[in-house]
C-alpha cells in the first residue's frame, strides 16, 4: 500500500519521512493541495531501481540481438577458441 503524506509533513516532520523511507524501503508520495507532487525515497532504493532499469535495458538489447540474423557461435566453439587464445596457439 503506498505511503502518502502531505507536503507539510515534509517540511515539519522530515525525520519521520526519512525514517519511513529507510525502514519500509518504499517511496513516500508527497501531495500538494490534494494532488500528487513529489516522490521521496532512500538512496538505496533509488540505486536498486536504477540497477533494475539498467538490467532490463540490457536484457532488451540482448533479446533484440538474439532475434537478429547476426552470425552465431556455439558455446563449444567459443570456449575452444578462447582456450586456444589463452594458451597462445591462436592470435
Amino acid at each position: 500500500m503506498p505511503i502518502i503524506r502531505p507536503i507539510s509533513d515534509l517540511r515539519n516532520n522530515f525525520n519521520d519521512i526519512a525514517e519511513i523511507c529507510h525502514s519500509e524501503s518504499e517511496p513516500v508520495f508527497i501531495t500538494k493541495n490534494g494532488q500528487g507532487d513529489l516522490v521521496v525515497m532512500s538512496i538505496a532504493l533509488y540505486e536498486k531501481q536504477q540497477a533494475l532499469i539498467e538490467l532490463y535495458q540490457k536484457l532488451s538489447e540482448a533479446e533484440a540481438e538474439s532475434k537478429s540474423a547476426s552470425p552465431r557461435v556455439s558455446h563449444k566453439n567459443l570456449m575452444r577458441d578462447l582456450r586456444e587464445t589463452i594458451n597462445g596457439k591462436k592470435i
